[in-house]
């Protein structure tokens, strides 16, 4: 299943997901290239900026 990148907004067929480390409601979707790039992440609930 393909979902869409937090970070990039890319199509990504190979990715992690985890619900947001702060607020815990908003899944995070990060593609392999943008872990791998270690590119930062915003949450659309709360605005918690990782990695």
């Amino acid at each position: 299943m393909k979902k869409n990148c937090t970070c990039c907004g890319r199509h990504a067929i190979i990715y992690s997901h985890f619900k947001c480390p702060d607020c815990g409601d908003e899944e995070i979707i990060r593609c392999q290239n943008c872990r791998k790039k270690v590119v930062e992440y915003v949450c659309g609930k709360c605005g918690f900026v990782g990695p």
